[in-house]
């Protein structure tokens, strides 16, 4: 990420520290694997996702019984209903973040009462610290991502809980459709286009500049080129992508830049400003 010129880690999925393995990592074991991480990124923010299992991502040994596992019990329904793993997670990650900057993405909220019992649960993992007198970033940034409608469509009480909101244009795209991109039946009716993903992921952008919340894009879409100027559009400033998506991004960023700066026209300049820059209110 570094070497790519990025500014800071948008996503680290730490479910990948769980899957293919036949034990659970222990809370020593995350916690060296997110320090790691986080003195690499050198003082840069490293946002790391908790659990995101289910759906597609299952531990060796946990049946998948559900009859649709991406509407079942995952991500951060699987951690409240396991709170002996989600507390060894939350433990690791605040220790961790005594050694740089860590933001804390939940994955996969829809309900009022999620965020909720998150935030309890969070203020349950610094109690537990405090008594083994560890340290830890006591004002550590929690945020939520807007990846189900539901969420996209309540985004009052998730900007006054948490502290930055991260939009998952992979799974939003889904839920907003009912199409399951890896279905091969169905997959060219996935569209980041449609006018409803635009709208939801248009408002999230909208009410995060309006509360002074910071709002990123992660997923696919934000690599892809054809969007980055409309998602600069909506007022995005915060890009998450793979690596080798970032030269290119870049370039057209620049290259809007530059179109700028080479017009004479000042209406020109002015309008392909607000284009960047929309209003807040």
């Amino acid at each position: 990420a570094r070497e790519a010129g990025a500014t800071g880690i948008g996503l680290f999925r730490s479910e990948f520290l769980f899957l293919n393995r036949s034990d659970l990592p222990g809370e020593d074991e995350q916690f060296e694997s997110y320090r790691q991480v986080v003195s690499a990124m050198e003082g840069m923010p490293v946002t790391i996702r908790t659990l995101d299992l289910g759906a597609d991502k299952v531990l060796a040994g946990v049946g998948q019984s559900a009859l649709n596992p991406a509407l079942g019990l995952r991500a951060i329904r699987y951690c409240l209903a396991e709170p002996q793993i989600f507390q060894a997670q939350l433990r690791a990650l605040l220790r961790a973040s005594n050694h740089g900057t860590i933001r804390l993405l939940i994955p996969m909220l829809a309900h009022a009462h999620e965020i909720d019992q998150t935030l309890v649960a969070i203020a349950q993992a610094k109690a537990a610290l405090d008594e083994r007198g560890l340290a830890y970033d006591r004002n550590i940034a929690v945020g939520g991502m807007i990846e189900i409608p539901a969420a996209a469509l309540s985004l009052g009480y998730f900007l006054r809980k948490l502290d930055f909101l991260s939009i998952g244009t992979n799974d939003l795209i889904q839920y907003t459709l009912a199409i399951d991109r890896s279905d091969d039946a169905v997959a060219h009716l996935y569209d980041p286009q449609h006018p409803a993903v635009l709208q939801l992921i248009a408002q999230t952008i909208a009410a995060g500049i309006k509360a002074g919340k910071a709002v990123a894009v992660c997923g696919e879409m934000a690599g892809d080129l054809a969007a980055t100027r409309l998602l600069l559009g909506m007022g995005l400033r915060e890009f998450s992508m793979h690596p080798a998506q970032l030269l290119s991004v870049k370039s057209e960023v620049r290259a809007i830049a530059a179109r700028i700066m080479r017009s004479h026209d000042p209406r020109t300049r002015k309008r392909l400003l607000q284009r960047l820059n929309p209003r807040s209110d």
